[in-house]
């Protein structure tokens, strides 16, 4: 039993939604990652549960790799077939399959994205929180448990998933979880396979938790003369508990960017990028307290946005940041990488990183969800000049053991993917070998998402 002889066994099931040609296996070998492309041996596009359960079940008896497969924005490999097998792509699946206001809960499909849900919920008064920048599928999003700009208030999707229907390695399906707020009814099983990579069993249907669209939203940026000053400025707001909708931080190489890459006109200096939701009375009171706090870190000047299209303006420079710094150097690849520290370690951590990036040759923006410790190095190289690709990997190890020495994380939302699978050891310890005897248990032969998160697999 092959590769071949699944893909074959699963064309009566599949039909033209099964394909081999080169551009669709191409398509779904590459990623917003570094690594080079490495394509499936086929690609099947599923459209039910159920038709999930048959696939997997036909994989399993042939040993077939499978590869969950959403937008393809993650950044650690996650859906290169690194042993070949099936990219099983959700794009047909990507309904809502209803919206509840009273219970405040919503249950979708893998392949909608955040943005297509958000829009589906625009009358309803409700919104889904997790906002990870790029417009990632919500199956995605699980699977890497992401995060973004909105988690210093919201939390993170591990925080914002209620129940999950799972497809098993041999086409068992279970459902995880309830539309109940809390439950103390066995293991958490909804929070095993948040987070897992695909690695544990495939995400068929999943109910999350929403929020109510506050009454006002208000925006707002400042620039501060130091790096220093800006993060000190998020590590006391935090510690005073203004609640925050968003706080970033965008250091000076990253305005530089945006402003060439958006037509903005941004003091070339670090900035902090706020939102407060709430009643009117309280974001107006929470904007001002922090004001006060930014001015009292050096702020220069401080411009608030309360009007819809000028809001979204503004975080337009923080959702195409990435895009603006690949901008900085025609040609480049970007090894981006992220940590998370405890927030009294935050500014130790940007400053030394920062450090670090300077001193090589190497152009290197750093821009993050500094509310919650979490922030990201874009490191600008030459994909064929094997010098500065070691010394990206050098800056990049060099975060992640600067993380672990300060008491936090090799990734706060990037996920490990094969790209940090190297340091899961020197974080987790024993707790590592215990990931792999879940893997072995929930999938004996090895075919979900191999050589992802867990050792040997």
């Amino acid at each position: 039993m092959t590769i071949d002889t699944a893909l074959a066994a699963l064309t009566p099931l599949l039909g033209d939604r099964l394909s081999r040609s080169k551009s669709d296996l191409e398509s779904h070998g590459q990623s917003e990652s570094h690594f080079p492309p490495i394509p499936p041996d086929g690609v099947a596009w599923p459209v039910s549960t159920e038709e999930v359960s048959r696939l997997l079940t036909i994989c399993h008896e042939h040993g077939c790799p499978v590869i969950p497969f959403g937008a393809g924005t993650s950044l650690e490999g996650h859906t290169s077939a690194i042993r070949g097998g099936l990219s099983l792509d959700f794009s047909r699946m990507n309904r809502v399959l209803s919206a509840d206001p009273g219970d405040m809960v919503a249950v979708v499909q893998p392949g909608l994205t955040r943005q297509e849900l958000n829009e589906e919920l625009r009358t309803t008064g409700m919104f889904f929180s997790v906002d990870p920048g790029a417009n990632a599928t919500i199956g995605g999003m699980a699977a890497t448990r992401a995060s973004g700009t909105t988690t210093v208030r919201y939390g993170t999707m591990r925080d914002n998933i209620l129940a999950l229907e799972v497809v098993l390695a041999d086409g068992r399906v279970i459902r995880t979880g309830s539309r109940a707020a809390k439950s103390a009814a066995g293991y958490d099983l909804t929070g095993l396979f948040v987070g897992s990579e695909g690695t544990l069993g495939v995400i068929t249907e999943l109910t999350l938790r929403l929020q109510g669209q506050p009454e006002a939203i208000s925006a707002g940026v400042c620039a501060f003369e130091r790096l220093e000053d800006a993060v000190g400025a998020v590590q006391h707001t935090i510690q005073m508990g203004i609640p925050m909708a968003r706080i970033e931080f965008v250091d000076t190489m990253s305005v530089k960017a945006v402003n060439a890459y958006s037509d903005t006109h941004m003091p070339e200096l670090p900035h902090l990028l706020v939102e407060f939701n709430g009643s009117e009375g309280a974001v107006a009171e929470q904007a001002e307290m922090f004001g006060e706090i930014a001015r009292d870190f050096g702020a220069v000047g401080f411009e608030s946005a309360t009007r819809t299209e000028d809001r979204n303006r503004l975080w337009r420079v923080r959702h195409q940041a990435y895009y603006a710094c690949l901008g900085l150097r025609q040609g480049a690849r970007a090894i981006v990488t992220d940590i998370c520290v405890p927030i009294s370690e935050l500014a130790r951590a940007v400053a030394e990183t920062r450090a670090d990036i300077d001193a090589s040759h190497i152009p290197g923006p750093i821009l993050g969800h500094v509310g919650d410790g979490n922030f990201h190095a874009i490191l600008l190289v030459d994909p064929d000049n094997e010098v500065e690709m070691a010394e990206a990997r050098r800056l990049a190890a060099r975060m992640s053991e600067r993380a672990l020495a300060l008491g936090g994380t090799v990734t706060g939302e990037h996920g490990v993917g094969m790209g940090k699978r190297g340091y899961m050891e020197a974080e987790h310890g024993e707790a590592w070998a215990v990931m792999g005897d879940i893997k072995r248990a929930l999938d004996p032969t090895g075919i979900l998402n191999p050589g992802k998160l867990v050792r040997g697999n």
